[in-house]
């Protein structure tokens, strides 16, 4: 199968910002089947601009969904269609169109409407509840009206989402055709300001990205050269290239950030009289980049997305009674979200062994009289930054090797150059990690004596 040319994916998201404008000033206030198809519209001419006729396979999605959601109502039985129709569509796409590459095709945009449906279809199901008896969280996302076919399409297909999200909700997207997502009631919003920040950092990082892209690849990783250095080497290229390849991520999603303030869309209320614009923010920059540990990678990267398996998948599953399994799941449904590779399973598998150690690790020196005291040193400070840094972006680039050469064949051979430095690291401090604590955190009763 012929693959979609790369330059239109990448200038489709500034496509948003002239589109954004005319919505701005022809169509705010305006009636709201206009402006669903105006959604409608720019969206299937993103979809043809990048993948031609496949765009047949959006459309068929979200006109399915539509007709589950009215002959099955507001059931458990429509929720669970959903997710097993999307999913296996997205699934079965993956596994017509995959090769060992980075492919630009139809299951890229695919996969975020494929969350967007099924959150819709789990909103509606609320929706028929007793209000009562959902949490504050559920009642806010909750659908009470019954959507018509436009307004599925409006939402499925906003342009400044279509191709790499971010995630949001269906009441979030019909505060905005109703004209409530502004910060000057009855006026357009004025976001102008806040969207050109966002873009221009975006920018910035695509500067950076285009300029170091021909000179640090994942593809060096496999070569033979890579494998003769020496390991020191080896493991500072890893650390390197792990932090940059994730550039192209925050690149796209600054850039679509910048459209959906710029629309409205990203009003997030206000704070101490302040319009806040983050309501579709999937990057927090500053945390992202001075972060010395993975749970703040994680709580700053993708933002949208993970909220929406938080809120979707994780907190679902509070039936199961074990939250560490609960966990488990969440991550092994964004690993199949992302693709079949085996890759996507080693790289979140190890998100989920990272994680786990890291909260034991702290947990460790915040008990510990010991530990707690020397962590306190003021004057060593940033060496244990420096440490903690060093330990991040190894471990977070050896994670993402995985993520991006997919198959098992390639991340095996670039593992052992490394002598599976990752594994061994962190299951040796899973097992260690316990008897130190042990060892290292006096007991309750102690601690009442030493008062």
């Amino acid at each position: 199968m012929q693959q979609a040319p790369v330059t239109p994916f990448y200038l489709s998201p500034l496509l948003g910002y002239p589109f954004a404008l005319f919505y701005r000033h022809y169509l705010f206030y305006k009636d709201s089947y206009l402006i669903h198809l105006f959604h409608t519209f720019t969206g299937l001419s993103i979809a043809y601009f990048n993948f031609g006729n496949q765009l047949y396979h959006s459309l068929l999605c979200i006109v399915l969904q539509f007709l589950i959601l009215r002959l099955m109502g507001r059931t458990v039985t429509a929720v669970l269609t959903t997710f097993c129709l999307q999913m296996a569509y997205l699934l079965a796409g993956y596994y017509y169109t995959a090769t060992g590459n980075y492919d630009i095709k139809w299951t890229m945009p695919h996969c975020v409407l494929t969350l967007k449906l099924i959150g819709l279809a789990v909103d509606y199901f609320d929706g028929g509840k007793d209000q009562n008896s959902l949490s504050s969280e559920q009642q806010k996302y909750a659908i009470r009206g019954v959507p018509s076919l436009l307004e599925v399409a409006g939402f499925s297909y906003f342009y400044g989402a279509f191709l790499v999200g971010p995630q949001f909700s269906m009441n979030h997207y019909m505060k905005l055709v109703q004209g409530q997502l502004t910060d000057i009631p009855g006026k357009i919003p004025n976001s102008t300001i806040p969207a050109l920040k966002r873009l221009s950092l975006g920018l910035v990082y695509l500067v950076g990205y285009t300029l170091l892209s021909p000179h640090i690849t994942e593809d060096y990783l496999v070569t033979e050269d890579y494998e003769n250095r020496p390991f020191w080497f080896r493991c500072m290229y890893m650390l390197v290239w792990g932090k940059f390849v994730l550039y192209k991520y925050v690149t796209c999603w600054l850039v679509t950030e910048g459209v959906c303030i710029l629309t409205g869309l990203g009003f997030n209320d206000f704070e101490e009289g302040k319009a806040k614009w983050n309501a579709c923010a999937n990057m927090k920059v500053w945390l992202f980049e001075t972060t010395p540990r993975f749970t703040g990678t994680i709580a700053s990267f993708n933002i949208n997305t993970n909220a929406w398996v938080a809120r979707y998948v994780f907190k679902r599953l509070k039936f199961l009674g074990n939250k560490e399994l609960s966990q488990g799941l969440s991550l092994l449904f964004l690993a199949l979200w992302h693709g079949l590779h085996s890759g996507y399973l080693v790289c979140f598998q190890m998100e989920f062994l990272i994680v786990i150690v890291e909260r034991q690790a702290a947990r460790l020196i915040q008990e510990s009289p010991a530990l707690s005291k020397l962590a306190s040193i003021t004057v060593l400070q940033p060496f244990y930054y420096l440490v903690q840094q060093t330990i991040h972006w190894l471990f977070m680039g050896y994670s993402m090797t995985a993520f991006c050469l997919f198959t098992w064949d390639k991340w095996l051979k670039v593992y052992k150059s490394v002598y599976f430095l990752g594994h061994v690291f962190f299951l040796s401090l899973l097992f260690i990690l316990p008897y130190i604590h042990k060892a290292m955190v006096p007991r309750k009763e102690k601690l009442k004596k030493m008062e």
